[in-house]
């Protein structure tokens, strides 16, 4: 079982947040185009679901590899998911929140980097760009 205390928790948390800050923008091989890192994949990485935290050991875990997500997206000429579905995002229209039911599809690229097997997640949503959200370490 991992073990660790909060104040490791805080510090590997603004350190990652620091270095995501520095991402901005990679370009993908497989899309031939620049894939971002934008506030939407570090609160998933903090949120489930809008208003929803994930268990500290979950983030955990993603925060500490997390450094290792646009050297995945860079180094990926092949994806080895793909998952298309409809579902209600939540956008901001005329200066309130609404949910709007958009097209969207998730795209998966695994890699081992520094002995590490991860998923990395990227978000496509109808009509917007193609965005990192999710860095997903291998349990076992």
């Amino acid at each position: 079982m991992l073990e660790f205390t909060d104040v490791h928790f805080q510090k590997m948390k603004a350190k990652a947040e620091e270095n995501y800050k520095s991402f901005g923008e990679v370009y993908c091989p497989y899309f031939q185009e620049k894939v971002h890192f934008n506030a939407k994949g570090l609160d998933h990485i903090k949120f489930k679901s809008w208003n929803r935290t994930r268990l500290v050991q979950d983030q955990y875990m993603r925060f500490k590899f997390l450094h290792l997500a646009p050297h995945i997206v860079k180094l990926s000429h092949t994806v080895q998911g793909i998952f298309e579905t409809q579902i209600f995002e939540r956008r901001k229209i005329n200066s309130r929140w609404e949910k709007k039911l958009l097209r969207v599809s998730y795209y998966e690229f695994i890699a081992v980097i520094e002995h590490v097997r991860v998923r990395v997640i990227i978000k496509y949503v109808e009509g917007g760009e193609k965005f990192f959200w999710s860095i997903i370490p291998f349990w076992r």
